[in-house]
């Protein structure tokens, strides 16, 4: 692939618009290059879906846009509703791009980036691409042929085309600030105790709700009382969670959402949860050991390949859904507890995997890209 571009840091200011929405994976990266641009005197629009209330985090730096957007569902009357509201959301993307005149359209993949970019695309707005996973996403895939750049989170992304190799960068998957300031908190190897975050907050995150108290009332009483366990979870599952820590005695904190997440992360002493291309970008940003889980339902299986880079090099673990039983998870944790040394080298190398400049890179790629729109136009 290509090298990052480069532009002088006294590049004409541009408006960018952002279009981002469904899952953390895609929004977080987005806020980072926002932070980014914002830094760099850009003006920054933001279009996403209805769970945009993620960016609330940038104040009134940004403006924010909502447009219908939907994921295709089963079956055929699935998949026609989603096209309908979908070309809803394209109508609206079109008023939108004829208010705000944008210099350049970044989408961070998943369907609620599709109306935006590519209205972008029918009206000749030049348009760019991010992609976080090891394999290149559909809806990506659906607008690669006719964006002018694809940067990715990985070198050797899966699933461009060969065509489209030409006008590919590698960046790195962008890190909000604050947790990419927890990086400079050392890890405080698990002697006495060990800190474990879970997140699953999904529908699909169920299993570690089921799991995770069932593996650790397994453990012997002098093991289950040096945790500290801080599980984020679905809300209809917090009460049945709580109650089964309880019944072993463990001290945990149970919430559906943590805003302080930089903060966990820089308390943690190891991690369990999926491995989307976000959680794992603020993971190993941080330099903690973490236990992946992949999500089995992707037929790519996206989230396998994201965690396996990070396990292949020492930073973790992954262990399928399939084998992710109370018993194998037991015996797991036990490890670990009588060998801690084992979750410290591991955290080094999980900060060896950390991105650091992801944002800036592809701040770069976006000037260089804006600019050659103003030179057009000149």
């Amino acid at each position: 692939m290509a090298a990052t571009p480069q532009i002088a840091s006294n590049a004409t200011p541009l408006t960018v618009l952002l279009s981002a929405g469904g899952t953390g994976g895609h929004l977080y990266p987005a806020e980072a290059l926002a932070e980014e641009l914002l830094a760099r005197g850009h003006r920054v629009i933001i279009v996403t879906d209805k769970r945009g209330h993620a960016f609330r985090g940038l104040g009134d730096k940004v403006e924010i846009h909502v447009v219908a957007a939907a994921t295709l569902g089963a079956g055929l009357m699935g998949k026609l509703k989603a096209v309908t509201r979908m070309s809803g959301g394209v109508v609206q993307a079109h008023g939108l791009l004829s208010k705000v005149k944008p210099d350049l359209v970044v989408g961070f993949g998943g369907y609620p980036s599709v109306p935006a970019v590519l209205a972008a695309q029918m009206r000749g707005v030049p348009t760019m691409l991010h992609e976080q996973n090891a394999v290149l996403g559909k809806a990506n895939a659906l607008l690669a042929d006719y964006a002018r750049v694809i940067a990715t989170a990985m070198p050797d992304t899966r699933g461009i085309k060969d065509k489209n190799t030409r006008k590919t960068v590698t960046t790195g998957n962008p890190v909000r600030a604050a947790v990419l300031s927890a990086r400079a908190s050392a890890y405080v190897p698990p002697i006495e105790r060990l800190n474990i975050l879970v997140t699953g907050g999904s529908q699909a995150a169920r299993i570690f709700s089921d799991v995770i108290p069932q593996a650790v009332a397994q453990l012997p009483a002098d093991l289950r009382a040096r945790l500290d366990i801080i599980h984020q979870c679905r809300e209809d599952s917090i009460d049945a969670t709580r109650k089964a820590y309880a019944a072993s005695g463990v001290k945990a904190e149970i919430k559906s959402f943590f805003n302080d997440m930089a903060d966990r992360l820089k308390a943690c002493q190891l991690f369990i949860g999926r491995g989307g291309a976000s959680t794992v970008a603020e993971v190993t940003a941080v330099g903690r050991p973490a236990l992946y889980v992949p999500y089995p339902g992707h037929a790519d299986q996206q989230q396998k390949h994201n965690a396996e880079a990070i396990a292949s090099r020492g930073g973790g673990w992954v262990m399928l859904q399939q084998d992710f039983t109370a018993a194998a998870l037991a015996g797991k944790l036990q490890e670990w507890l009588q060998n801690p040394t084992t979750l410290t080298t591991a955290a080094a190398a999980a900060k060896a995997c950390g991105e650091t400049g992801a944002a800036a890179k592809l701040a770069d790629a976006v000037e260089q890209t804006g600019a050659q729109r103003l030179h057009k136009r000149r």
